[in-house]
């Protein structure tokens, strides 16, 4: 009866040797504040549900695309979208969707040709980089984390991975918003100031990006089975208040994120052995998270 007794006296003795763990890092001057987070407007969240009940939701930027963000609200509070589909999957390009068909009459209010919003007057970033960028003499984050450009007379937002833009035929066509783009590959920064962005993809990318590619031109699926039906696009304000995703963006006007944006710019050991020594506007785009 004394060997149980001392294997047990040995584990109990060797507990607190393995419960003992390493004291938690420092904080670093990158980790944002709480204060830096600050909640994504329900009127700015777009809810697209695709087949599967898969959802991808989108950030809008009202302030820089008035027009076009008023025509998308228009359109989700029509419900216009319910039953269109994702008809182009290009790769390394974009992934596109509303009526395969074009027939599918725009609500009265929607303005089928708004405003060119592609660029502005004035710049608004609050941050910089320590390298040029080859598509505009600036490029920043707004205060509330838009990735923004500028060649010192008019400002645009820029075609990151995950941004999305309103699709259009040949100028003068602004495209209405009722189709719609987002950015599945490496940024097409080309596309700046040609087309209208009216958003960002804050969660649900996999399910844009991860679709098979369309073998028709510019990647258009030539068969309607191949289509990814949309179940339904609505504003989160639109949504009962308990079923409305919360999301908060990072707020870059303060050491924090200067400091968060120095760390991307110079990435460090062990892993890597020679920093870049700076960063392109998409590759350091401001985080945005799930409200806790």
């Amino acid at each position: 009866m004394l060997k149980p007794l001392l294997a047990l006296s040995a584990l109990a003795a060797a507990v607190p040797a393995v419960a003992q763990t390493a004291p938690p890092a420092a904080p670093s001057p990158a980790d944002a504040a709480a204060a830096d987070w600050q909640p994504i407007p329900d009127s700015e969240l777009l809810v697209m549900t695709l087949r599967g009940g898969h959802q991808v939701y989108i950030r809008l930027a009202p302030r820089y695309t008035p027009a076009h963000v008023t025509n998308i609200r228009k359109l989700a509070e029509a419900h216009w979208w319910d039953g269109t589909a994702i008809y182009r999957v290009q790769d390394n390009y974009v992934t596109q969707w509303g009526d395969p068909t074009e027939k599918k009459p725009l609500p009265p209010t929607v303005i089928e040709n708004p405003p060119a919003e592609y660029e502005w007057a004035r710049y608004d970033g609050v941050t910089s980089f320590a390298r040029p960028d080859p598509y505009a003499a600036k490029t920043g984050h707004s205060a509330d984390g838009w990735p923004v450009a500028t060649d010192g007379k008019a400002s645009w937002l820029a075609h990151c991975y995950g941004m999305v833009g309103v699709a259009r035929d040949m100028a003068p066509s602004t495209g209405s918003g009722a189709a719609l783009y987002a950015v599945i590959g490496h940024a097409p920064r080309h596309l700046d100031r040609n087309i209208a962005v009216i958003g960002r993809v804050v969660e649900g990318m996999q399910w844009l990006s991860a679709l098979p590619r369309g073998g028709g031109s510019l990647g258009i699926y030539e068969n309607d089975a191949d289509h990814v039906p949309i179940l339904s696009v609505r504003l989160a304000s639109q949504l009962p208040e308990d079923e409305r995703p919360r999301f908060q963006y990072r707020a870059t006007d303060n050491v924090r994120f200067a400091a968060w944006l120095s760390e991307r710019e110079n990435r460090k050991p062990p892993f890597f052995t020679v920093p870049a020594g700076g960063a392109d506007i998409c590759n350091a785009q401001a985080p945005v998270r799930r409200a806790p």
